[in-house]
């Protein structure tokens, strides 16, 4: 039997933690009296003492800062904080806050959090999942930190994405979190700064081949099985051609998924979801171009021709719909500077080197950036767009801020007010003429911890593109006809926690509609669900 702790060790236990709200009977019996000042808050009271503390930060990256320091001390207060207004707070703990956090992790690092396992230990990597207090892990966000958002190469700075992912699977969706574990694996650096940072804190040396990370990736995901057989890997920001190999080597053998190859691709259809519903049409009727043609492009053309498929088309004319562009120029058949998981999207064409003129000659009637490319949007592409579409979509994915294609003041502006735009990074809204157009914000956020609740509502088995699908237009499905007329195709964040949990039944469905799940099909799935979100509440100790 596991004895809970008392007095400093109590304090010490973020979890348990209550800090000055114990009551007057708790501190006598846990011997707490004395070790916390003698007032006794009430949660509102604590919630009004964190907000003035947070408002006395001048920055975002300080803000950050404390509310690390918050989710090391009070678990339950932070999420209470996260969850009362998600739309406010979720920028302070991920994008795009937590692209400088990554940037400056080795200079601002309080306390480790989560679990650093470095290529050096191989042959012992289940013995270090050992070292893990919590028995039963059924989530972990796993990085090398090879590529940071639109950051590039950070190394062990890295760990900043799997921390604040997970703190969204329980914000935004309700996933307990004692049963997360965010991980880094460490294969050192190719960014020589970092190498030359005396605070550094990640293995000072150059990444390894691709058959080295792939011995050390298959010995990590055999001692999480072994270790955690509930568990479900998530993927997250490795690198391109990694990203892609690891989860075609994985997807059917683990329960585990890409973010930034599934949930990238299903925000993106949830977005082209949304923008249909102002525009008409279906799906399959759509043509889409792509800048950029890594994983995350390539991952969002794959869903889409799923998606078309489900529709009713062949997935020839699916594929056939979408086009990508790179820095070589559009993708087609006579290029021989391809991947193998790129060449499915070279069409037969004329080499065209100019993403304007590709415009002109595909007629697209949706542009997606995928490419990290700041500006890439320009005035040109913009007016190319609304040439040839009324309601032109526009979605400049790309993330942080600095590194998006375009804003949402300039795709406005250069379409005459007619572009559907939804970005990677959040903008304000911006006064056009006589009406307020709101942007939406094309944020994975909306899909991964939605279908994170139901995998670990259903102990699911695997996880699946139908399962993203599903999430999709769940989400797609909750923009009010009010929220359309304004521009916004995504939900707003304020009431991200009700569209979550029912994205999770919806994707719940589809996990029991495949036999994947490990529970029985219950009668309401939504009551199912609800019963098991985890609520920012404080634990009754004696």
């Amino acid at each position: 039997m596991t004895t809970k702790p008392t007095g400093v060790s109590l304090l010490r236990d973020p979890r348990l933690n209550k800090s000055t709200a114990f009551s007057e009977v708790e501190r006598e019996a846990l011997g707490l009296t004395g070790l916390v000042p003698e007032g006794v808050d009430t949660e509102e009271t604590q919630m009004q003492r964190v907000l003035l503390q947070l408002g006395q930060k001048p920055t975002d990256l300080e803000k950050y800062i404390f509310l690390s320091q918050l989710q090391d001390m009070d678990e339950t207060l932070f999420y209470r904080l996260l969850m009362s207004d998600p739309a406010h707070f979720l920028p302070l703990v991920y994008t795009p806050t937590v692209g400088e956090a990554c940037l400056q992790f080795g200079h601002i690092i309080r306390r480790p959090k989560g679990l650093y396992i470095s290529i050096k230990r191989k042959g012992r990597v289940r013995d270090i999942l050992r070292n893990w207090p919590e028995r039963d892990v059924r989530f972990i966000v796993v990085t090398t930190g090879q590529r940071i958002l639109g950051l590039g190469d950070l190394g062990a700075n890295g760990m900043g994405i799997p921390i604040g992912k997970l703190a969204l699977y329980t914000a935004c969706a309700g996933v307990p979190p004692q049963y997360t574990l965010p991980v880094l694996l460490d294969c050192g650096t190719n960014n020589e700064s970092l190498l030359r940072d005396p605070l550094y804190l990640g293995l000072r040396q150059t990444r390894p081949g691709a058959a080295e990370l792939d011995e050390f990736a298959d010995e990590f995901m055999a001692a999480v099985q072994a270790e955690y057989p509930e568990c479900c890997v998530q993927f997250e920001d490795w690198a391109g051609v990694d990203a892609v190999r690891l989860l075609a080597r994985y997807r059917d053998r683990f329960c585990c998924f890409n973010d930034d190859i599934q949930g990238t691709a299903a925000v993106a259809l949830t977005g082209i979801l949304g923008a249909l519903r102002i525009t008409g049409g279906k799906l399959s009727e759509q043509a889409f171009l792509f800048l950029g043609a890594g994983s995350a492009g390539t991952g969002i053309a794959d869903l889409l021709t799923e998606a078309m498929v489900m529709e009713g088309t062949s997935q020839e004319n699916a594929r056939a719909r979408t086009w990508l562009f790179d820095l070589n120029g559009l993708l087609e058949s006579t290029r021989s500077d391809l991947a193998d998981f790129q060449k499915i999207y070279a069409h037969q064409h004329a080499p065209i080197r100019n993403f304007v003129e590709a415009i002109e000659g595909l007629k697209p009637t949706a542009i997606v950036g995928v490419s990290t490319v700041a500006k890439a949007f320009n005035q040109q592409v913009i007016a190319a767009m609304a040439r040839i579409n009324q309601r032109p979509i526009i979605f400049p994915y790309s993330n942080p801020t600095s590194h998006s294609e375009c804003t949402a003041e300039e795709a406005y502006r250069w379409s005459d007010g007619r572009a559907i735009f939804a970005s990677g990074s959040p903008f304000p809204p911006v006064r056009w003429r006589d009406e307020t157009l709101v942007p939406g914000q094309g944020n994975n956020v909306y899909i991964f911890p939605a279908v994170g609740m139901a995998v670990y509502a259903t102990n699911a088995k695997r996880v699946t593109d139908e399962m993203f699908i599903g999430a999709a237009r769940a989400v797609a499905e909750q923009v009010t006809q009010a929220e359309l007329n304004t521009g916004l195709i995504y939900p707003p964040q304020s009431a991200i926690f009700k569209t979550e949990t029912y994205a999770a039944a919806r994707v719940a469905e589809v996990i029991f509609k495949r036999d994947l799940a490990r529970v029985p099909k219950p009668a309401d799935i939504a009551a199912f669900i609800r019963a098991r979100l985890y609520k920012p509440e404080y634990q009754a100790l004696i």
